[in-house]
């Protein structure tokens, strides 16, 4: 649950539903933050 607190100590939303989608939205950019540090490798040659 350490990568949920980066974003934020807590959730804003009040009902579930959006609770959902806010932790998908946060996943989401997440995701975006790690393939940003994934080397691309292409052959040479």
């Amino acid at each position: 649950m350490h990568w949920l607190k980066l974003l934020g100590q807590s959730l804003m939303a009040r009902d579930f539903d959006r609770h959902v989608a806010e932790l998908q939205i946060r996943a989401s950019v997440l995701n975006g933050y790690a393939a940003l540090g994934i080397p691309i490798t292409e052959p040479v040659g």
